[in-house]
């Protein structure tokens, strides 16, 4: 018999956005449902919105998008999207009348952390967020 305490986290969820076509994001948030067994529904309804608002800025920033990864361990979920813009991501301000720039603040506001690793050929954006 398995004790819970002793499963190690499942395999982390890659996603390749180099296609031709971007991957449709309702399908991209499906494959994150299901590697991310047993979280409340709303842990999945946050994890999901980060991981949209990182993988479109990807598309609507980056040069050209890579990756998507979703793992973590039992106490935190982290997302991570690789592209090739050499641009850092800017943290909007809210404002009444502002269709864009609202993004990063909700990722800032659900996750314990976010940030930015610079690679040699691609940076990764990256959030962690709780599990309970």
């Amino acid at each position: 018999m398995t004790d819970e305490g002793d499963r190690s986290p499942p395999a982390p969820l890659v996603v390749d956005l180099t296609g031709p076509r971007p991957p449709a994001l309702a399908d991209v948030r499906r494959r994150t449902v299901t590697s991310l067994p047993a979280l409340s529904d709303d842990k999945v309804d946050d994890v999901l919105l980060v991981v949209t608002e990182l993988v479109s800025n990807a598309y609507d920033h980056g040069d050209r998008a890579l990756e998507l990864r979703v793992g973590g361990s039992r106490q935190l979920v982290r997302i991570e999207v690789d592209d090739e813009s050499p641009d850092m991501p800017v943290l909007g301000r809210s404002s009444i009348g502002r269709y864009r720039g609202h993004g990063l603040l909700m990722v800032e506001n659900l996750c314990k952390d976010w940030g930015v690793a610079r690679g040699t050929a691609h940076k990764t954006v990256w959030a962690v967020l709780t599990r309970d």
